[in-house]
């Protein structure tokens, strides 16, 4: 979908909730579901955990490649990882034989945008592949790295707009926060619970700006 067509789409959802607040006729709509990945800390658990955070300088990209995080793994039946994510965090969700979501509504909390087709929406990695690699991955075995990438145990996996995932990249926080501000202390929050599970480390800068994270919850 093109930019402008989605950026009508979204002040067509502007512009229906302000009618709805104004006019007493309007039939309520249902706010939309709010992907709530597992595992998302208390801000006090959070800083505990920050605070126990290895710092160290950021590591090599050398040998990295996505092949050596397997994604997306059979969860159960037909259904992978990034279907099971997609279920969880719609609404209305309708799949076809092959676990394939057809039908569905997707709220994007990085960006505040709603979408109802699947093909709108990505599974981001909150910690990149990529970041996860060069914050200690790059040691590990390909089980325990697919392990990581297929995580629905903590906050890894959330449901988002292709194209702010897409901007997001392999950012740490230093270079990339939501841009929905409001969502940046729960991303935090997220972006640290993960680094602790999985044992991976941060540059003294991307602490910095985790911590920021944190004082603003």
């Amino acid at each position: 979908m093109s930019r402008s067509r989605r950026s009508r789409l979204r002040s067509w959802s502007a512009f229906s909730l302000a009618t709805c607040t104004a006019v007493a006729a309007c039939v309520a709509v249902a706010p939309p579901a709010v992907a709530t990945p597992p595992g998302i800390p208390s801000k006090a658990t959070a800083q505990a955990e920050l605070n126990a955070l290895r710092v160290a300088g950021e590591g090599s990209m050398t040998g990295y490649s996505r092949e050596k995080f397997p994604h997306w793994s059979t969860v159960s039946g037909t259904c992978n990882t990034r279907e099971t994510v997609l279920r969880r965090d719609g609404t209305g969700v309708e799949v076809d034989g092959s676990c394939a979501a057809t039908s569905g509504r997707w709220y994007s909390p990085y960006d505040g945008a709603t979408w109802t087709a699947a093909s709108d929406v990505d599974v981001d990695h909150v910690v990149a592949l990529a970041e996860a690699w060069r914050s200690g991955a790059s040691g590990w075995t390909t089980s325990r790295r697919e392990s990581f990438a297929n995580d629905l145990d903590s906050p890894q996996l959330i449901a988002v707009t292709d194209d702010v995932n897409q901007a997001k990249g392999d950012k740490d926080p230093t270079a990339w926060q939501p841009p929905r501000t409001s969502y940046r202390c729960t991303y935090g929050k997220m972006w640290i619970r993960v680094k602790h599970r999985w044992g991976l480390t941060v540059q003294s800068a991307e602490k910095t700006a985790l911590q920021g994270m944190l004082n603003a919850c």
